[in-house]
């Protein structure tokens, strides 16, 4: 009887402290990303470097650290779409379902889409322009028909999908934490359930849904920097629905921290 309800308790145990994990990307550089230009809502695709690093980095990188997926998420811009697929091509599981949902679609800039970043600090001064970059609550101004992508951006047939009323004209970081939490929620139910999902979004996207699972502050959340095609590693207690042990950033440390700096400064 007592080996019978040792067995039963440690079957119990191990039903509780069962795991799953779940992938975070951001695409690689795209060619706005080479241009340090704000990019937003803009179907601007990845650079020549950006598609090598989604190979190079993203996927060797998960290649090495035994990464296999049931699902994978990502938004209705093509450098998230090309990403996805260069990464399942060079691991050799290009048979997966893709889902593709306009919530994870990169955070709306305004009127500033398409504008060099130094050319705007050079214009308004750097702490205006990393206050619309970094401050929770910045919002540059709406884009308007005076803005070159705004008819581009306005009749993108991938937008078809996003109701009238939700779709932005600009976006502060708080109003993309709120527009990715119920795609959130839904991603999480699955990763609970036990699918292994891969998530290859945008740079604030990223740090969006980080601040979700991580319960980072307003604050933190404006000093987290996350590079292109970097994958993070997060593990789920599948019980209680917490995260166990440590973030995993996969590949060079020095590199990766390299990186994080350049995606925080306005650049040149």
């Amino acid at each position: 009887m007592w080996i019978t309800w040792k067995l039963l308790k440690q079957k119990v145990n191990n039903l509780m402290s069962r795991t799953n994990q779940l992938v975070l990307v951001r695409h690689g550089e795209s060619e706005f990303n080479l241009k340090n230009l704000f990019c937003g809502w803009h179907d601007a695709p990845l650079s020549a470097g950006g598609l090598e690093e989604a190979r190079i980095l993203a996927a060797a990188n998960l290649n090495e650290a035994n990464m296999v997926f049931d699902k994978v998420y990502c938004s209705k811009l093509c450098r998230s779409r090309t990403t996805v697929e260069a990464i399942l091509s060079e691991m050799q599981c290009s048979f997966l379902p893709i889902v593709s949902d306009w919530r994870l679609n990169e955070r709306h800039y305004g009127n500033l889409t398409g504008i060099n970043k130094r050319v705007l600090a050079n214009q308004y001064g750097e702490e205006q322009v990393q206050f619309w970059r970094r401050n929770y609550d910045g919002l540059p101004p709406p884009i308007n028909e005076s803005n070159i992508y705004y008819y581009q951006i306005a009749n993108n047939p991938a937008f078809l999908d996003v109701p009238p009323n939700e779709f932005p004209l600009t976006e502060s970081m708080r109003m993309c934490v709120d527009r990715v939490a119920p795609i959130w929620l839904e991603i999480k139910k699955e990763v609970l359930m036990g699918t292994r999902i891969l998530l290859v979004v945008h740079g604030t996207v990223a740090r969006a849904l980080i601040k979700h699972i991580e319960g980072f502050s307003e604050e933190q959340i404006e000093k987290v920097n996350i590079p292109n095609s970097v994958p993070i590693v997060y593990e789920f207690n599948m019980k209680s629905g917490q995260l166990v042990g440590d973030v995993k950033y996969l590949g060079d440390s020095q590199y990766i921290d390299k990186m994080k700096k350049k995606v925080a400064a306005i650049g040149d």
